[in-house]
């Protein structure tokens, strides 16, 4: 199967023929359907889903302001580390999910294939099922043509504007963006923002569709090379399909399981059903191909026919390439042991393989709950507030006229939390009177506020001074203290 996979990406480009799917009905197009309503429902509604905190909206990424509001968290650009913990999280899932499942990601939860799957639907409703929509493509153009495509087209902009405006609403508050774009009040960028979302989503999800897997997408490219035997995918049981005399369509004397499999016919009937609901337009019978973003319609397909025929299902399914190479799959057989020597070293490999494929699950599986963990700790131990001393570099040190030197620094407090706080600052290690700035300092909630303060010690003791500490301590959460060692020079 894996040396069928580079035979697939060795061939020249494919040639590019209009795919119009058909439609199916099975548990995975049932799926599929579930969570593109799930997907849409949560894109669309989330930003207008009010919260109980500053800015009453679940989710906003305040650009603006340097601060992303996720419920009842408030993230800075000083939280890299949460940021990070999120992406690890995520690129391990794709990860396990590639090496696991393949590319299910593609087939279930990827938003070219989300919206594609609605521009789809749309098609459907306006234009009929895919013979219709055939013949409505090669019929000459009159008014209904017209009007038909028309509509189609006009849906999919209000769905792509719908998209765009949406994504918009996530980085402001949504009530009030809405108005001033429809008032044309918005900001410049609020309005190239939708522009240029809804021309992409238009094209991409009612022209390019699966032109995107084939070409633009790099998952789709390095998906691959992290298959391996074990991984499951959508499968053609090709010894079952085809036995020795390959396909044949049913007649009087081929209905049955037993009939085919006498006569040596296999119980795939070649009816096609399989690659016309693909919607890349893929053919599974001739194994593992880089366009199949294992959606399992062509499941449902072979399903739906071999029902029908009244023919075991599993023809096409969910599998391990594994088990369909009894080799692979490490089997002790009576058989195996007579084989000769070349067919024992490769069984010896395929079970050092299994035995590898083991350890690197085991490998991502800890990667993904270390990272959870390590996320999850940032998160339950994020200050209320962020601090930050910088010296002022123009100069470093000031001889006073009595002989004292003076360093010069500015204190920025970030409050992070969602009420107004005093902070109180504390010098340790110095004399009294060396200190000069302010005491505290009071911030509203959501506020980066800079305080400037000096330190000045006689020339003898700032000879012999290097450092110093510095406290901040929040009124209402003393446990939330800060001390900062801070550099003090003499010369």
């Amino acid at each position: 199967m894996q040396a069928d996979a580079i035979i697939q990406r060795s061939t020249p480009a494919r040639k590019v023929i209009p795919i119009v799917p058909y439609s199916v009905k099975g548990r995975y197009r049932n799926i599929k359907s579930i969570i593109l309503n799930i997907a849409f429902a949560v894109y669309f509604l989330l930003p207008w889903l009010p919260w109980h905190n500053k800015v009453g909206q679940a989710l906003l990424f305040d650009i603006g302001n340097a601060r992303f509001h996720v419920f009842n968290l408030v993230l800075y650009p000083q939280d890299l580390m949460v940021l990070m913990g999120v992406l690890v999280i995520a690129a391990s899932l794709l990860f396990i999910s590639a090496a696991m499942f393949g590319r299910i990601f593609c087939g279930f939860f990827c938003f070219q294939t989300l919206w594609t799957d609605a521009f789809r639907f749309i098609e459907k409703w306006i234009q009929g099922e895919a013979q219709a929509r055939k013949r409505l493509q090669q019929a000459p153009w009159d008014a209904r043509k017209l009007a038909l495509i028309g509509s189609t087209h006009l849906l999919w902009l209000l769905l792509a504007l719908a998209t765009a405006l949406t994504f918009t609403l996530y980085f402001a508050e949504a009530g009030t963006l809405l108005r001033q774009v429809i008032a044309g009040h918005a900001p410049v960028a609020a309005y190239i923002t939708i522009t240029v979302l809804t021309a992409t989503t238009y094209v991409a999800a009612g022209f390019a569709r699966e032109d995107i897997c084939f070409v633009a997408c790099p998952y789709g490219k390095f998906q691959g090379v992290m298959q391996d035997p074990s991984t499951v995918s959508v499968i053609y049981d090709q010894q079952r399909g085809e036995q020795q005399l390959g396909r044949k369509a049913p007649t009087a004397q081929l209905k049955t399981p037993q009939s085919r499999s006498e006569q040596g016919y296999g119980d795939c009937i070649d009816c096609g059903y399989c690659v016309n609901v693909c919607p890349t337009g893929v053919d599974i019978r001739k194994g593992f191909q880089i366009g199949c973003i294992s959606c399992g319609l062509c499941i449902d397909a072979c399903d739906n026919i071999m029902d029908s025929l009244k023919l075991p299902r599993g023809l096409i399914r969910f599998d391990k390439d594994e088990n369909l190479q009894p080799a692979l799959a490490g089997q002790n057989t009576p058989a195996l042991a007579g084989q000769d020597k070349k067919a024992k070293q490769d069984h010896q490999q395929a079970q050092k393989n299994r035995q590898w494929m083991r350890w690197k699950r085991a490998a991502y599986a800890a990667l993904l709950l270390g990272s959870i963990g390590f996320t999850w700790h940032a998160i339950e131990n994020l200050s209320p507030y962020t601090a930050m001393v910088q010296q002022q570099r123009q100069p470093l040190v000031t001889q006073l006229a009595d002989g004292s030197l003076r360093n010069r620094y500015q204190l920025r407090i970030s409050n992070k939390s969602g009420v107004t706080e005093t902070y109180r600052i504390e010098v340790h290690g110095l004399p009294e009177g060396s200190f000069k700035g302010w005491k505290q300092i009071t911030i509203p909630a959501g506020k980066s506020y800079g305080s400037d303060f000096s330190i000045t010690l006689p020339a003898p003791l700032a000879k012999s001074t290097s450092q110093f500490e510095l406290g901040v301590v929040p009124s209402s959460q003393v446990q939330s203290r800060e001390r900062f060692t801070v550099r003090y020079f003499s010369e």
